[in-house]
């Protein structure tokens, strides 16, 4: 069952969906951080698999790319009013036919997705062994039949390899900027905000890598204090205080030392990945 302010963000999108696609979509999970347990409002965003029965056309793909910006106005109005340029309660998702949803997931060619500000055709990231597996176990149905009578094949021997290639891919690059002189940032939120908002990213791929589980952000938290190195707590100990919106411990780095420090925490986790 979902909480009240994630089933009100779903009504509210699904209705959009359905004036723009009336009668296509026809299935609707949620995954991410609301099918595990770690949804918080006002943080965290939702996160959606849909499934399109019918065809697809020019004209349908343009509709899909307007129910990205309709189906997130609300999100979009609010954040506005906070200048918030993460958008907290985005509903961020792929679009896949009906037909493909038996095919090994890595074969799947999603129709589309849209995550935050973006909108791209013909590709979707959620469409990966993670998601499917989360989908598979733990997908919350709001509409179209229960995710374990749906044939998925998150292909779970694939599931170990692609967690690497990201760690070696998106946040190997990710931690190399971060000891740069430029490391990264977004409009209205400083380089050490965007740091502490990625230090949980990458203990909850390690933690999938060595045991198969996928975990939330929060639970993240505890496994990295687990795994890693004391020198290594109060990092993460900030980064989980910055999710969970409590004050900072005591004993945490300097903001300036943050984006140094996520770097090469990252960078060792990566190594203890690629060599277990």
């Amino acid at each position: 069952m979902l909480q009240h302010d994630l089933a009100t963000a779903v009504t509210r999108y699904l209705a959009t969906a359905d004036r723009l696609l009336p009668g296509m979509i026809t299935g609707f999970y949620v995954v991410g951080s609301a099918a595990l347990g770690g949804w918080r409002p006002g943080r965290s965003d939702v996160d959606f698999i849909a499934v399109v029965d019918g065809n697809i056309g020019d004209r349908e793909a343009r509709r899909l790319r307007v129910l990205h910006v309709a189906g997130n106005a609300t999100a979009a109005g609010r954040a506005l009013r906070r200048a918030d340029p993460a958008i907290p309660g985005t509903m961020n998702g792929a679009f896949v036919l009906k037909p493909d949803l038996s095919e090994p997931v890595t074969q799947i060619r999603p129709l589309a997705s849209h995550s935050g500000w973006s909108f791209k055709h013909g590709r979707g990231f959620d469409v990966n062994p993670v998601m499917w597996k989360v989908l598979r176990e733990s997908g919350i149905a709001v509409r179209g039949p229960a995710p374990g009578r749906l044939g998925l094949d998150p292909e779970p021997d694939r599931l170990r390899a692609w967690n690497l290639d990201q760690l070696n891919g998106h946040w190997r690059s990710w931690a190399e900027k971060s000891l740069s002189r430029k490391p990264p940032r977004k409009p209205l939120l400083p380089a050490h905000r965007v740091a502490l908002a990625h230090v949980l990213g990458p203990p909850r791929l390690h933690c999938t890598i060595a045991t198969g589980r996928v975990i939330t952000k929060e639970s993240a938290a505890e496994y990295a204090l687990d795994t890693f190195a004391a020198r290594w707590h109060p990092l993460i100990r900030s980064a989980l205080a910055h999710r969970t919106d409590e004050p900072v411990p005591g004993g945490s780095p300097e903001p300036s030392e943050l984006p140094r420090l996520a770097g090469e925490f990252t960078l060792e986790l990566i190594a203890d990945a690629d060599h277990s």
